[in-house]
């Protein structure tokens, strides 16, 4: 008797699965709202804010990429003393927001938003330092520009509560950046 019920669970669960397993193949992430963060994804070179001559020096190299049927979008980025991080960013439907969760050796953040007004991705949340222990807000806000880089601000808070800028990079694609060679020679050492 208990194996004609284990048999006819087994038979159940495969019936039930089957479905899901023929449409494994299809892309899952379609909806509009999982294009939102796609104007990130790229190759880039990343530098710090320059004057109205150019860009600043030159700060580290980002590979974004969207994949798992559009549904994650990864970040592998290194700066120029080779150290790096990794990110996940998903539109979480559990949420109904975007999240971003960052880690690299030592620093963690966890945050969530979405598209502002202005089509920038702001997602605000938690930083946690291992090394201190402190855990802290941040806010980052990712803009594409008019000549297509993208400008990236990470905000904290002060002691009066206030938002300051603690990082601005300005993403070039590889590809449209005039200084690549600097870059790529700045990455080799």
């Amino acid at each position: 008797m208990k194996l004609t019920k284990l048999a006819a669970m087994a038979a159940l669960f495969s019936l039930a699965a089957s479905p899901a397993l023929a449409q494994a193949g299809a892309p899952a992430c379609t909806a509009d709202v999982h294009d939102d963060f796609d104007f990130w994804v790229g190759e880039w070179n990343v530098y710090a804010p320059g004057n109205e001559e150019g860009l600043g020096p030159y700060v580290g190299h980002n590979t974004v990429e969207k994949i798992h049927g559009g549904c994650l979008i990864t970040e592998h980025w290194v700066n120029t003393a080779g150290a790096g991080g990794e990110s996940m960013n998903m539109y979480d439907p559990l949420i109904g927001a975007w999240r971003q969760v960052w880690m690299s050796n030592g620093w963690f953040i966890d945050y969530t938003g979405g598209l502002d007004e202005d089509g920038a991705m702001v997602l605000t949340g938690n930083s946690h330092t291992a090394q201190t222990g402190v855990t802290s807000p941040i806010r980052g806000t990712w803009t594409l520009q008019d000549d297509g880089t993208v400008r990236q601000v990470f905000e904290q808070p002060d002691a009066e509560g206030e938002w300051q800028i603690v990082f601005t990079g300005v993403y070039v694609r590889e590809e449209n950046d005039p200084r690549a060679e600097e870059a790529e020679a700045a990455r080799a050492g």
